[in-house]
């Protein structure tokens, strides 16, 4: 008999838009894992194209919740780490990964902190320094192409750049100390966009989609979870990214079917059966 995967999501809860913990539970679960969530922050509204929105930072339960899962004897086949409320934070991630830590786990970690070249809002220089300590011992270390600069300490390139580029970030990404680096938001001509992988000792992969106009929320956490769920149903890295591309590019075109206003994150909902084969 088959044991059910489960997996640790460690990220925020943003009571609305589609992001974090209200996009990584439901894709999960969608693929057949057991999710379990410490959440990092509850916010009324996720922080992009919202003011005014509620910030209840959960720092103080971080610890002593893994330290109450450790004493059950919990352990997890994935942990998944996304949006941290401050710099603190990453160290109790680290140690939340290593109390969990065994030969099965995959650890997965999104540095969410920017795009478009620009920080988040309430994100800082400890951050940078936070997140990459966090990819620096992850399995699978996926930025997109803002958070991989302000990591390594490039110069963010909007545009213009070739796969020699990418391949050096993808590379150096390795040397920080990630097994696995995926970079999402890579894209050659205006009329496409996808995603660049690496296994430590691999060749790079490319998957690309049509890219659709504008500036689609909670994209980043969809690609991620999907990517997730593909590798812990014991897919390759090459599968677990042609199919978070393509199942994140559905969930744009149920979106634009809709006419959903793109700050309130994309509509997932509809694309969940795609999940149900892994």
């Amino acid at each position: 008999m088959l044991k059910q995967k489960r997996a640790l999501a460690i990220h925020d809860i943003s009571c609305v838009g589609r992001c974090s913990l209200t996009v990584a539970l439901p894709v999960l679960s969608a693929a057949g894992v057991n999710t379990a969530v410490l959440p990092t922050a509850v916010l009324s509204t996720h922080t992009g194209e919202f003011t005014g929105y509620t910030h209840r930072d959960l720092t103080d339960e971080i610890l002593p919740i893994a330290r109450h899962w450790q004493s059950l004897g919990l352990s997890f086949h994935a942990v998944y780490s996304g949006y941290l409320a401050n710099a603190a934070q990453a160290g109790m991630v680290a140690d939340v990964c290593e109390m969990f830590k065994a030969d099965d786990t995959i650890v997965l970690t999104d540095p969410v902190m920017g795009d478009n070249g620009r920080l988040y809002a309430a994100m800082d220089a400890g951050m940078i320094g936070g997140m990459a300590r966090l990819c620096s011992c992850a399995d699978v270390a996926v930025p997109n192409l803002t958070e991989a600069a302000f990591m390594l300490g490039r110069p963010y390139a909007d545009d213009g750049y070739d796969r020699t580029y990418i391949e050096k970030i993808l590379n150096e990404l390795l040397e920080i100390g990630a097994q696995t680096a995926v970079l999402t938001g890579v894209s050659f001509d205006a009329g496409t966009i996808g995603a660049a992988g690496i296994n430590r000792g691999g060749d790079p992969f490319y998957y690309f989609c049509d890219r659709a106009a504008g500036m689609f929320h909670g994209t980043g956490d969809i690609f991620a979870s999907v990517l997730l769920a593909t590798l812990m149903n014991g897919k390759n890295l090459q599968a677990a990214i042609k199919k978070a591309v393509d199942f994140t590019r559905r969930c744009i075109s149920h979106t634009e079917e809709l006419g959903w206003e793109k700050r309130y994150g994309v509509c997932f909902e509809k694309a969940l059966p795609y999940l149900f084969e892994l």
